[in-house]
């Protein structure tokens, strides 16, 4: 029976077309079952397409208000899945180290925070930002110095988004709005300093120039990143002229080698000269203070003896005079004579006793031998030959007087 054959007013059969009347349809089933059955799910799409279909014809009768309020039950639950399905698909999750820009309707709209979150399907977008990681950006080339060289730099940017939302929206492209600004900081301070002061002792002042330069450029952009470092990684020159450059840069390295070498020497050199000068200097203040006293004792040594002298003289004369050449012969072998004729004769004492006392030994070994001989040859001859040794020595008295 058809779903609105009249009479039936739709009671006999469910919503699927199924028939409460057991006896037909039951013994139908049993004869057709295998045949039906492939044919069941076809008839049933079709069945709820043509429901569907009717749902805003046959407004009169029976069969049409229960049309309608079957299509009006089909039509909630189909918009509350569509809301479900619109609710859920609106979750989502912002990692750690992101941060989530919400735009609606192509408008920015708020930042959300890590985590999970909720958006409006088909109405608003996220984009997920890292804020976390630090990203690097290099430049290089040939840049002109101040001297008008030629040198070839390479530069390393560190940066971090601090702002996502002025990092998406403030300008088109940021990562190459730095590079940009990154390359003209480059060449401004490399162009600002000699050859050799890129190459080297310079090379700290122009990364520090170029971090400056390079955030006051992009400051008044408000792209959303800070640069966190800037690192110079190398500066040479171009190939043509490499060789000459590296051996300036090993003579300079040859010349700072010599430097420390020389201020080593100094530090081991230095204390010692002062501390010899310090003992030059306290050898002259004792031998200051020696003297000093040393005069003094002669004086008060004098002061006594003016007495003796006013009273005697040529007595208290003559006995300095002794007592003075006494102290003075006492520590040389050379003796000064004095003659009548005012002759001063120096008289070497010394060789002439080395002298004598060569003479004395070999006249003993002479005599030792003759005596060996002697009692060789058992002779009885009187002992009348006496070697005398000393007309072979010299008399050395010598008299002494005043000059």
């Amino acid at each position: 029976m058809a779903w609105n054959q009249p009479g039936n007013n739709g009671q006999d059969r469910d919503p699927w077309g199924s028939s409460n009347n057991n006896g037909g349809n039951s013994s139908g089933n049993n004869k057709g079952g295998s045949n039906r059955g492939a044919t069941d799910l076809d008839d049933l799409f079709r069945k709820l397409s043509q429901k569907l279909g009717g749902l805003g014809r046959n407004k009169g009768g029976d069969g049409s208000e229960q049309n309608s309020k079957f299509g009006g039950r089909l039509i909630g639950l189909a918009v509350a899945a569509a809301v479900v399905v619109w609710v859920v698909s609106g979750f989502y999750t912002i990692k750690e180290t992101e941060r989530g820009v919400v735009t609606r309707l192509g408008k920015f709209s708020h930042v959300v925070q890590p985590g999970l979150n909720w958006k409006m399907t088909f109405i608003d977008q996220v984009r997920a930002v890292n804020v976390e990681s630090v990203r690097d950006l290099a430049t290089s080339g040939a840049m002109l110095t101040s001297d008008e060289n030629v040198v070839v730099a390479e530069m390393n940017v560190q940066y971090r988004v601090t702002d996502p939302a002025a990092y998406l929206f403030n300008v088109t492209n940021p990562d190459n709005s730095l590079r940009q600004a990154t390359d003209s900081a480059v060449r401004g301070v490399v162009g600002k300093h000699t050859m050799e002061t890129n190459l080297t002792e310079g090379r700290t002042v122009v990364r520090n120039d170029t971090q400056k330069v390079l955030e006051e450029t992009i400051r008044p952009y408000n792209m959303g990143i800070t640069v966190v470092d800037v690192n110079f990684q190398t500066a040479r020159p171009p190939e043509e002229v490499k060789v000459a450059f590296d051996d300036v840069i090993a003579a300079r390295e040859q010349k700072q080698q010599t430097i420390r070498e020389a201020r080593a020497y100094e530090n081991e050199v230095l204390p010692k000269a002062n501390g010899e000068a310090q003992r030059i200097i306290e050898d002259a203040r004792a031998y200051k203070v020696s003297s000093v006293l040393n005069a003094k004792g002669e004086v008060a040594s004098f002061a006594k003896i003016l007495p003796e002298y006013k009273a005697a003289p040529e007595i208290t004369r003559e006995r300095l005079y002794i007592e003075t050449m006494e102290r003075v012969l006492s520590t040389t072998r050379k003796i000064i004579a004095n003659e009548k004729s005012n002759n001063v004769l120096l008289l070497p004492l010394d060789q002439a006793v080395n002298d004598q006392a060569q003479v004395q030994q070999k006249a003993s070994n002479s005599a030792a031998i003759k005596k060996v001989i002697h009692q060789s040859q058992s002779t009885q001859r009187p002992e009348s030959n006496t070697y005398n040794s000393s007309n072979n020595s010299r008399d050395d008295t010598t008299r002494v007087g005043r000059p």
